[in-house]
């Protein structure tokens, strides 16, 4: 096996069975014990496992907890990707358009990319870097200033100051974690405000997260569950979830299972981010 095969082996049987033993892994592998403790290391320095004596654990994320984004950009690929052509279709050439930072966000803009005429404001270099790359000639990115957060994440007053001069027709907002009481959450102060300053420049929210999301909570909530127009998950998403955010947000859009309904957002689910009331 090549390293990196040898890696993700070891990575699924963490996440498998919860942990994994040095020896155990040797046998397994058939390599040297020095070559089981180097891809351990790589792979806690990606903040994917938690290395103990002996061996390495599943990591234990707290509220504070922000994995980069070569954490997170392999998990639930196939469910961001669903949920990233379905929130494409909701973009309207002609538009401006915030992206915040994520992993499924970066699944959208590369979704987005060839629709014609849009200006997107992001504070995500990965974001950034995706339309520069794909995008249309007729798109127009802008990219924030700010700090940069492990999920390369622009933020702080800079990027608020950048961002409170302008007027989106929509926001298209990835989430570490959504709950019933808890409402859309961070783990990161900054970035938790700087998204919260995106909102407000737009007429409506649009949050994508995959079905893994529902029931964690951030150390900081970037807004209630009500604050979102329309909320584009996975069909992962489980009936208790499903029941609750149909209550709270405008539409609760699942992808893959709602192709026939219309593109756009009815007016009435649309929500005014100020307030909640309806435009």
């Amino acid at each position: 096996m090549l390293a990196a095969q040898r890696q993700s082996w070891i990575l699924e049987e963490v996440r498998r069975i919860g942990g994994v033993r040095v020896s155990d892994l040797t046998q397994a592998l058939g390599v040297s014990d020095m070559t089981v403790r180097r891809d351990l290391d790589t792979l806690a320095r990606k903040g994917l496992i938690e290395k103990v004596h002996g061996g390495a654990t599943a990591r234990h994320p707290g509220s504070t907890d922000e994995p980069g984004f070569e954490a997170k950009v392999g998990r639930e690929r196939a469910a961001k990707d669903a949920i990233a052509r379905r929130a494409a279709d909701l973009v309207r050439p002609g538009t401006a358009i915030g992206v915040t930072a994520g992993t499924t966000t970066h699944a959208f803009a590369r979704a987005m990319a060839r629709v014609p005429d849009v200006t997107v404001v992001t504070n995500s270099l990965r974001v950034a870097e995706v339309l520069h790359t794909h995008a249309v000639a007729s798109q127009t990115v802008i990219l924030t200033g700010g700090v940069r957060t492990p999920s390369d994440a622009l933020v702080g007053p800079v990027a608020i100051q950048s961002i409170r001069a302008l007027h989106l027709d929509c926001v298209f907002m990835g989430v570490h974690g959504m709950d019933e009481v808890a409402g859309f959450t961070s783990p990161n102060l900054m970035e938790a405000e700087t998204n919260r300053a995106l909102m407000s420049t737009a007429r409506r929210l649009i949050v994508l997260a995959d079905h893994t999301k529902w029931g964690v909570v951030g150390l900081c909530a970037i807004a209630g569950l009500e604050g979102a127009a329309a909320l584009v998950t996975d069909s992962g998403l489980a009936q208790d979830g499903r029941a609750a955010l149909s209550d709270r947000v405008g539409e609760l859009i699942i992808a893959g299972e709602e192709e026939e309904q219309p593109a756009t957002i009815p007016a009435q689910n649309v929500h005014s981010l100020v307030d909640g009331r309806h435009l």
